[in-house]
């Protein structure tokens, strides 16, 4: 039964209900605020926003996000070979195509 409640199955239902509680708990304390009906709009400033207006990119982010993740799989990966000769050449190749992989992520677009 010990090894039971220690599993990683079991330690994942007990804290997505742990999770869920938690939140229902916050739902029932949190202060009731009255319906408006600009509520849900964006805010600008105090500006009226059309909806054309509203829409955000997300492009310039996902790609820096995107080359940091490459950065740091390429540095797990470098780390983690061998001090031989051969783990050497190819860990300078990959750090080459890893190269070229920011060199294209951080490329401004036209």
């Amino acid at each position: 039964m010990k090894d039971m409640l220690s599993s990683p199955p079991a330690a994942l239902v007990f804290f997505l209900g742990l999770a869920w509680g938690l939140y229902r708990l916050g739902g029932v304390l949190a202060a009731r605020g009255e319906a408006h009906p600009g509520k849900h709009l964006p805010y600008a400033c105090g500006e009226d926003m059309l909806p054309s207006q509203a829409r955000l990119a997300y492009h310039a982010f996902f790609r820096l996000a995107l080359m940091f993740a490459v950065l740091h799989l390429a540095t797990l990966v470098v780390s983690t070979l061998p001090a031989d000769g051969a783990a050497r050449l190819a860990g300078a190749a990959y750090l080459a195509g890893i190269a070229v992989c920011v060199l294209v992520l951080t490329k401004r677009e036209v």
